[in-house]
């Protein structure tokens, strides 16, 4: 297997690392970049998680800096906590013959810690925005001997606005640098960014059919908001899945982290209002299988980078296709196969169709998981309203009332507004058969009609309703 690295340059100690890490060949970001990158030529490269660019980066840096130095010869930076830990892990493992060092440089935890690190000495750095200018206005990181540099998910380093940091750690090296910058998307100021700070910088971008792995299988459940718990908790239980459930919010992981839990489910969460501690513990626990579950916001999971993820499961489908393919990254990894699931509703299936045509993969409707006869649902299925409504907002009831019990259109129109207590415009179009009759009435009243109707009766005959979910 080296032999598969070393052709594309790679040195021998680093390809043999990599042979000891289960890797088997280069992915495409690293045949197309690391070439250049040990040449010294400066570029930005657009690469999503799961395609190998830790690799890329991590064996050009280690194949062209020394090891064994007092202060870095590279720096890597990174928007989030958990990314630095996992780019200095990585590099710990990439370096397991080569010697070098790797420190990892972020807050929310001691800074004397990190500065007697630092002090002891280390040959790459890899840090968030913030902790990194800290240590250079403390004067406890030198950074005059750095000959490589990586700004690493350097989109998101701008959207969470780490630009003026950046600049000022920039300023603080050499000017004669190798600069690498890697971003998911290539914006305008990620671009304006890389012009600005490197020298003829070549463009390398991962097509997107390399993007989605063709080892995840795609498919999406249509369920509306109410039932979501409800086919989790199926999928969990029937396929016992090692995932990441991914929320919009922090408030949503808080809520699905208390409900699994309460249904002794072995989860844990992690966002952004946590402190470091609770979060590295959260992600010690999830790598070495106490948990089985890890709830995430997308800022929190990123740069996660754990190879035997079986399931991705979007509980809250996102809005764009980058967030999508970022997500599903996370799975399908190490030659292993994965299964990327998201929860849609009604209102979002426009976006299923939106992902096929950019990524050019189809995402398949699935059903729910069929539980083994004789066993109970952990969580009951109930009737969402806005799942089956029209586009009006209307849903159909069929009601043991017709022609025989003497009953109209305006009769029975009546009865159920009288009986139910709904608002007569609340009430669409009515279908009066000989024994029963289909009435529409907007969501918005749908429990009056199975709860409050049922109890009512009409000469002694005990009413009956029927959702029609159809």
């Amino acid at each position: 297997m080296i032999s598969k690295f070393t052709e594309i340059g790679i040195p021998e100690d680093i390809a043999k690392a990599m042979d000891d890490m289960g890797w088997e060949e280069p992915t495409p970001i690293q045949v197309n970049s690391v070439p250049l990158g040990l040449q010294g030529v400066d570029m930005f490269a657009q690469a999503q998680t799961g395609t190998g660019k830790t690799g890329a980066y991590g064996s050009i840096v280690l194949g062209t800096i020394p090891a064994g130095r007092q202060f870095p010869t590279a720096i890597v930076l990174v928007p989030t906590r958990e990314l630095a830990n996992q780019v200095a892990e990585e590099l710990k493992k990439l370096s397991k013959y080569s010697g070098h060092r790797a420190l990892p440089i972020y807050g929310g935890a001691s800074i004397e810690g990190q500065i007697k690190k630092l002090q002891a000495g280390c040959d790459i750095v890899a840090g968030t925005p913030g902790r990194v200018r800290d240590m250079i206005t403390r004067g406890v990181l030198n950074l005059s001997e750095i000959k490589v540099m990586v700004l690493d998910e350097a989109d998101r380093m701008l959207d969470m606005g780490f630009v003026e940091d950046i600049e000022y750690i920039l300023k603080a090296m050499p000017a004669e640098r190798h600069t690498m910058l890697f971003s998911a998307t290539m914006q305008e100021n990620v671009k304006q960014l890389a012009f600005d700070y490197m020298k003829n910088p070549k463009e390398i971008s991962v097509s997107q059919d390399e993007v989605v792995l063709d080892l995840t299988k795609q498919y999406y459940i249509s369920v509306g908001r109410r039932n979501k718990s409800w086919a989790l908790c199926r999928i969990l239980d029937i396929d016992q899945p090692k995932a990441i459930i991914f929320c919009q919010t922090k408030k949503m992981v808080d809520v699905l982290d208390e409900r699994l839990t309460n249904l002794e489910y072995k989860v844990e969460a992690i966002h952004g209002d946590m402190p470091q501690s609770k979060r590295e513990k959260v992600i010690k626990d999830f790598k070495n299988d106490v948990t089985d579950v890890l709830i995430a916001t997308d800022v929190a999971a990123r740069g996660l980078d754990i190879d035997d993820i079986s399931y991705v499961i979007n509980y809250d489908m996102p809005d764009d296709i980058d967030t999508y393919i970022h997500r599903i990254g996370r799975t399908g990894r190490a030659g292993k196969e994965g299964t990327a699931v998201s929860f849609v509703t009604s209102e979002e299936e426009h976006l299923v169709r939106e992902f096929e045509m950019r990524t050019g993969m189809e995402i398949e409707k699935r059903d729910v998981p069929d539980a083994e006869p004789g066993t109970k649902d952990t969580i009951r299925r109930v009737v969402d309203y806005d799942q089956i409504s029209d586009v009006f907002g209307m849903c159909r009831f069929e009601v043991n009332l017709g022609k025989n019990d003497g009953f109209g259109k305006v009769g029975l129109a009546d009865f159920i507004i009288r009986n139910a207590r709904i608002r007569d415009v609340s009430i669409g179009k009515i279908t009066v058969g000989p024994e029963s009759s289909v009435v529409e009435v907007h969501k918005d009243f749908g429990n009056r009609m199975t709860m409050d109707l049922t109890k009512a009766k009409f000469k002694n005959k005990r009413i009956q309703v029927r959702v029609i979910q159809d």
